[in-house]
């Protein structure tokens, strides 16, 4: 069994989708997207998947993953909690929506023990990727600096969608490729042939196609716990005169910890191409892509057997 550990964030429910795309059938013998993230990152030396879901998907996600992931991987559930919060606070009233990217994180801090990484459980991020995390995340100088964590940074160009708009973590890099910050941008899409992002004010930017992009794959050791259990405390307080709506997000503390100088992040870049189900139209897309993949012998047919 591999000392690596992979945390899935699928506790979410895509409203711009419509449904719970995270058990959406995409592959020939009716895969879903996390058959084949899983996949790669056993392929790649992942060991032990934690899921984080909610209680509102817990049967039929649990069924659907049992009877495929499960019997192949020691897979690990926990629940993202509206009510897991430190001491003194309490869920306001009328706050329904999950608490955030970080607080899914935090959430796996009792099953947790390794290095560890962390990937959306509706996008497709390509076997490189996983691989260029796990010989990061071994490496002996790694392991013995706690606060060393890691980003796979894709170029933007490769992570649109060709039926609207997305919201990305823009990364900006120093030049020995260590990350500076992550800044999230909307309504990111093509448009008149040019990379463009929609400001506050309305105001379409243009930036690079081969601008660095985080989709959320990261490379944790457990040191992470003890920074996000701190920062989610300064988040409740920052809020605590409207709690109902704003979200603990992870590139967000991991911007903060970059600029308080307490941990590094390495980008790993990649030329792999994304692929998620962020409009239904985008399924038939994607379909595609896994057949091609398949007809290449990346995959096989029936992805378990």
């Amino acid at each position: 069994m591999s000392d690596l550990a992979l945390v899935v964030m699928a506790a979410g429910i895509g409203s711009r989708y419509g449904g719970m795309k995270q058990i959406e059938p995409i592959g020939p013998g009716g895969e879903i997207i996390l058959d084949y993230s899983v996949y790669d990152a056993m392929e790649s030396g992942f060991g032990e998947i934690i899921f984080v879901i909610n209680r509102e998907i817990e049967r039929s996600f649990r069924e659907r993953i049992d009877q495929s992931i499960g019997k192949h991987c020691k897979a690990i559930y926990v629940f993202q909690d509206l009510k897991d919060l430190p001491k003194g606070f309490e869920v306001p009233e009328g706050r329904v929506k999950p608490w955030g990217t970080a607080h899914a994180v935090l959430s796996c801090r009792d099953v947790v023990q390794g290095a560890f990484a962390v990937i959306n459980a509706d996008d497709f991020y390509g076997r490189s990727a996983y691989q260029s995390l796990a010989d990061f995340m071994r490496d002996a100088d790694v392991k013995t600096d706690g606060n060393k964590y890691c980003l796979v940074g894709y170029q933007l160009e490769n992570t649109l969608t060709d039926h609207g708009s997305v919201a990305r973590g823009i990364c900006k890099v120093d030049n020995n490729g260590y990350l500076i910050e992550v800044r999230e941008r909307t309504k990111i899409q093509e448009r008149g042939g040019k990379i463009q992002f929609c400001t506050e004010d309305e105001t379409w930017v243009e930036i690079s196609a081969d601008t660095i992009a985080s989709m959320n794959l990261w490379g944790f050791s457990p040191t992470i716990f003890e920074e996000l259990d701190l920062s989610f405390k300064k988040f409740l307080v920052e809020h605590k005169k409207d709690l109902v709506k704003p979200e603990y997000f992870l590139p967000e503390v991991v911007t903060d910890l970059l600029h308080e100088k307490k941990a590094t992040v390495k980008v790993l870049p990649t030329l792999e191409r994304w692929f998620g189900i962020t409009y239904r139209q985008d399924v038939n897309a994607l379909k595609r892509k896994i057949v091609e993949k398949v007809d290449k012998g990346v995959y096989p047919k029936k992805l378990w057997g």
